[in-house]
């Protein structure tokens, strides 16, 4: 709670073998807090994996006064920031500091100090979103989320390479979001404010795509009556995005290539060359590698596309981005659905849907939120990913057989209660005390416009009628 407040975003696990499989399954956390259950060698030996599944260098053991043989391990695997039980906040503090020094990466949040600033930091900043994590709208009902170092990482390439007028290789697995990869160079490039066209090179044979792509003239093939404009010719200064080109034939690479090398083309059944000014972008989930070597993609248009590329990580590589996800999709999602829940997914779900890999990425998540809130049935939604996780499991992960067992922390619940008890009261007071001029009442939380909105949406508050006289 006092890590979120102070603008990080956390996420706990309840028992030690579900931190050891999100760590093992590419979670890569800032820091790591663990705290030993002193219960004995069983639990003692969980929590060893544990620290051995985390990054030495951010991890900090909590364990009891009597527990020296789990402090001598933890010692011998490199781990130095070690504290007592019934440890002061201020110690808690000391050592976040050093371990967060600079600060988390990419994070605003003030770092975390002892005694009353460490409260007064928790108090003035409520900010809804982690420190890390960036959400812009692409429009279309389209957005950006990047929650990860990978991500942000790759936002701050788009920012760069887009003022920069060259094709973009856009290389990614089914669904993790290419189109919207795309949509953002767009519009951070020079063209923003010409067209954006989105062409699915495997969703037409390649008779349809030569058409689709590069127009026709009248009477080129049967049923075409009249000219008409590719798709080329109508994205002329703007940007196309070929979709899926690891699927396009080789014959229609290779206009395509003849495309990229001089801007012209001519259309289906015509005789005249047309010239457009067109920025190329492509994406494919195909293995560009395999595909050269056994000749289906030619390379010298590999080489005129990957002037840049980008390689877009499934959600199983950035799962710090899926409780953001969540809660974005449900944000969105048509006033109907929306109403019939509570807008927010149960812990139990939460850490389910954590452990999942996603093989189908955003569009999958994307599916399975907007079902279960259709279905208002949380504990069939738990069962089909716990279900899901345990075959995986049995299937590829002899060392771990099995399903964890979920359990659902009594005092996890209160803590998060108080949290949001407290945070309704102090933003309550200030849009009383402003007298609900929102952006006023942002400015005394230290909080953004938009995330003042968002958390009086989230408690549903509303001014409150005046008394009868």
């Amino acid at each position: 709670m006092l890590l979120e407040g102070t603008g990080h975003r956390v996420i706990e696990s309840s028992d030690f073998q579900r931190a050891e499989l999100l760590l093992r399954n590419g979670l890569d956390p800032d820091l790591v807090i663990v705290e030993s259950l002193s219960a004995g060698p069983i639990e003692a030996a969980q929590c060893v994996r544990v620290l051995r599944s985390a990054p030495r260098h951010r991890t900090c053991l909590i364990l009891g006064t009597a527990e020296d043989g789990l402090r001598k391990q933890a010692l011998d695997l490199g781990i130095k920031h070690l504290l007592n039980k019934q440890t002061h906040l201020v110690n808690l503090g000391a050592v976040i500091n050093e371990m967060t020094n600079p600060p988390l990466q990419g994070t605003d949040a003030a770092p975390i100090g002892g005694g009353d600033d460490f409260f007064a930091a928790t108090a003035g900043n409520l900010e809804e979103t982690a420190g890390m994590l960036h959400l812009e709208e692409l429009g279309d009902d389209q957005f950006f989320l990047a929650a990860s170092p990978k991500m942000l990482q790759i936002y701050r390439q788009i920012k760069l390479l887009a003022q920069v007028d060259v094709p973009v290789l856009i290389l990614g697995e089914s669904g993790t979001g290419k189109e919207v990869i795309a949509r953002l160079i767009h519009k951070y490039s020079q063209r923003s404010r010409e067209k954006f066209l989105n062409v699915n090179c495997a969703a037409l044979p390649s008779e349809l795509l030569e058409s689709e792509l590069f127009g026709h003239s009248r009477g080129a093939f049967t049923g075409a009556i009249k000219d008409k404009q590719g798709r080329f010719e109508q994205a002329h200064r703007g940007t196309i995005l070929l979709d899926e080109i690891g699927e396009m034939s080789v014959q229609m690479q290779a206009k395509l290539l003849h495309v990229l090398q001089d801007g012209t083309f001519t259309r289906l059944g015509g005789q005249e060359t047309t010239k457009v000014d067109v920025r190329i972008l492509a994406a494919t989930n195909v293995d560009i590698e395999g595909a050269l070597r056994q000749k289906t993609f030619r390379e010298d248009l590999y080489y005129r596309l990957n002037t840049f590329t980008i390689h877009l990580p499934p959600l199983r590589d950035r799962r710090e981005e899926i409780p953001c996800l969540i809660e974005e999709i449900i944000r969105r999602s048509p006033g109907e659905a929306n109403s019939c829940t509570d807008c927010g997914f149960c812990p139990r779900l939460m850490d389910a849907a954590l452990l999942y890999d996603w093989r189908g990425n955003i569009r999958e998540l994307r599916n399975f939120v907007t079902r279960t809130m259709v279905m208002r049935d949380p504990e069939s939604a738990i069962a089909e990913l716990e279900t899901k996780i345990a075959a995986k499991e049995r299937a590829g992960n002899q060392e771990y057989p099995g399903s964890p067992t979920f359990h659902h922390p009594a005092l996890r619940s209160q803590v998060r209660d108080v949290k949001d008890r407290t945070e309704v009261r102090m933003i309550k007071d200030a849009l009383e005390l402003s007298g609900w001029n929102r952006r006023r009442a942002a400015q005394y939380l230290n909080i953004s416009y938009r995330a003042l909105l968002y958390k009086i949406q989230q408690h549903r508050l509303a001014p409150s009628l005046p008394n009868p006289q």
